[in-house]
């Protein structure tokens, strides 16, 4: 009997660690851990899920006692470069906001144990609030960022409202690193030495010319995932050691784009990323939303793609996608495989529904075997980005 008991109890604990594992993990917009990444100065048009998170990320603040939890907007802005941060943000509805600053690369976490820093609060609701040199009820100081500095931005609307939110972020440089490029373009010179190195430049698909974006790169200084993030169309990079870095690239009006690449110490490299418009009918294929063989079941490896997806939507709130699914298997298309393909659709919408992103802006369809990458595919590899997903703008 005691036995029994103690196995009951040591369940119960399990069972209890388990969900404040989740929820301190969680993926939501409407939680601090899932906040949306900008790291690009520009105009963003948000979309206030219409409840809270799985975490109440104000309860170790007494001052945030008032403020409401129901529902939530988190964003992170990290700083590229030294300068003043400044943000205006209008709704239909009045919203407040509450700025964070953490001292460790882990903001969050310090957020929920009350040790952040709260940098600006605005508890007035407010259809229009920001950070500027005008004063007002509804508008505060800018606030002065070091280079890798990192904000958590979190705005607040009453409670069940969808209402988009439309957001301007700036940081304005003070150290003079940004020079101008050709083209209307923006040369980044982030070199530490002179010695050849790696040249970057994002270009657009259609017209060739530059496109001021927001990169991150992996992998630098040994390829030890070290992690810099910067806002221009052209850039010079210093590399210590061999091996292969990282690029995720994001551009407001484009699809998003993640690439690969090997480098070699000092030796001169050029990469040129292509990025594609946004356009109705357009479409793009991620590859690394993966699933296992015979199932909707998400690979480990997809909760990136996935992550790089939501943001991408959130951070396009007018765009309409449709999400397709695919799956591999030989010969005719089947009933099995049709639906097979449209679960792992639904999978995808599922989980972008969970974690923030409106269901009116998004369908599924599936396409069974119908539209393989390899329709004879002889490598494992093969078979697998057979099993994919596609976004296509409507």
């Amino acid at each position: 009997m005691k036995f029994k008991l103690l196995l009951f109890l040591l369940s119960v604990i399990c069972m209890d660690a388990s969900g404040q594992q989740t929820a301190e993990s969680s993926e939501a917009i409407s939680d601090c851990t899932g906040a949306v990444t900008i790291l690009k100065n520009g105009d963003y048009k948000l979309q206030f899920p219409g409840k809270g998170g799985s975490v109440n990320d104000f309860q170790a603040y007494a001052t945030l006692k008032d403020i409401p939890d129901k529902n939530t907007v988190f964003c992170s802005f990290k700083a590229s470069s030294d300068g003043r941060f400044t943000l205006h943000a209008k709704c239909e509805q009045p919203i407040q906001m509450i700025i964070f600053e953490g001292e460790t690369k882990y903001p969050c976490e310090e957020i929920r144990k009350g040790a952040a820093e709260i940098k600006r609060i605005i508890s007035k609701p407010s259809p229009e609030l920001g950070l500027g040199l005008i004063v007002s009820d509804k508008a505060l100081y800018p606030i002065d960022l070091k280079a890798g500095q990192e904000l958590i931005v979190c705005f607040i609307a009453p409670p069940k409202t969808k209402e988009y939110l439309d957001v301007n972020f700036v940081l304005e440089p003070t150290n003079g690193e940004l020079q101008e490029a050709s083209d209307g373009g923006k040369l980044i010179d982030a070199r530490t030495t002179r010695e050849p190195g790696l040249k970057i430049m994002i270009r657009d698909y259609e017209t060739g010319k530059p496109v001021i974006s927001n990169m991150t790169i992996t992998g630098i200084k040994g390829i030890k995932g070290i992690t810099a993030a910067y806002q221009g169309s052209d850039f010079l990079i210093s590399i210590d050691h061999s091996g292969r870095v990282q690029l995720k690239v994001d551009a407001e009006g484009y699809f998003f784009t993640d690439r690969e690449e090997p480098v070699s110490a000092n030796t001169e490299t050029e990469i040129v990323v292509w990025i594609e418009p946004l356009g109705e009918g357009k479409s793009m294929q991620i590859d690394e939303i993966e699933f296992l063989p015979g199932t909707s079941d998400f690979l480990q490896s997809a909760e990136p793609k996935l992550r790089r997806l939501r943001d991408f939507l959130a951070l396009n709130a007018g765009v309409k996608i449709e999400i397709q699914g695919h799956v591999h298997s030989n010969g005719d298309n089947t009933f099995e495989a049709q639906k097979l393909s449209e679960a792992r659709a639904k999978r995808v919408y599922n989980y972008l529904v969970d974690n923030g992103i409106d269901k009116n802006r998004m369908t599924t369809v599936g396409f069974g075997n119908t539209r393989p990458i390899f329709p004879n595919a002889k490598f494992a590899s093969e078979e697998q980005a057979n099993r994919r997903v596609e976004i296509k703008v409507l």
